[in-house]
Formats: C-alpha cells, sequence, structure tokens
C-alpha cells in the first residue's frame, strides 16, 4: 500500500504527518488511512492489532519460531510498521540471536525464516476493528 502511495505522488513524511495530525501515532498508516477515508472506521492501535493476532499467530508456531515472533512484534509495537519490512529481516535475526548463522541453527534454512517472518504479518491485518 505504501509503495502504491509513493507512487501516486503520497509521499510517506506526508503521511506521517497526516498521522499525527489525527492523533494516531501508535496507529499503522494502514489505519490512518482507513481512518481518513472511512470516518466510520474505529482505528487499531499497533499493540491491539498484535494482541489481537496473537493467538491465531501463535497456534502456528513452535516455541523458538514463537520467541522469535514476539520480539518482531514487540519492535513492531514500539517502532511501527517499518520492522516488518523484508529488508529489516537480517537486522531483526541479528539483533535477537546475534548472527545469521545462530539464527538458522535456531529457526532453520533462510526460506523457512522468510517465510515465517512474511505469513505471521497475514494475521496482523485479517483481525476484525471491535
Amino acid at each position: 500500500m505504501l509503495e502504491n502511495l509513493d507512487a501516486a505522488g503520497f509521499q510517506k513524511d506526508d503521511l506521517l504527518t497526516l498521522q499525527k495530525l489525527v492523533d494516531m501515532e501508535k496507529s499503522d498508516l494502514y489505519d490512518v488511512m482507513e481512518y481518513v477515508f472511512n470516518g466510520d472506521y474505529i482505528a487499531m492501535i499497533r499493540e491491539a492489532r498484535a494482541k489481537a493476532a496473537e493467538a491465531t499467530i501463535f497456534s502456528l508456531l513452535n516455541d523458538k519460531q514463537r520467541e522469535f515472533i514476539t520480539f518482531v512484534l514487540s519492535k513492531y509495537i514500539h517502532i511501527g510498521v517499518d520492522e516488518l519490512d523484508q529488508d529489516k529481516l537480517p537486522i531483526l535475526l541479528t539483533n535477537k540471536y546475534q548472527s545469521l548463522e545462530d539464527a538458522k541453527e535456531i529457526l532453520g534454512d533462510v526460506a523457512n525464516i522468510s517465510r515465517l517472518f512474511v505469513e505471521f504479518q497475514e494475521h496482523l491485518y485479517n483481525q476484525k476493528v471491535a
């Protein structure tokens, strides 16, 4: 979504300004856009979005995967959606496990880690807002 908005001339800095104007810094830009374009939309803050998805996400994971996804979700809650960018995965793995090799020993090969990282995110945005 952000790439499409950027291509259409809506730069991320402008969207971040809009996010501040509507007092939604703890929500994703997705929620900000939904709120702006659909006035009756009730936005979720990142923490609530993560908590709502945890049961579904965690039921699909083993203990080691759950520990890594908990770490990623904590970064997402505090920093924002940019932490879920595929380019951040090596940084997140290094921060959590000190090296990519250590991460692979714990979580499996790169393809499995990448799939884990992408697939858990689907559950964040499949939640219905109450």
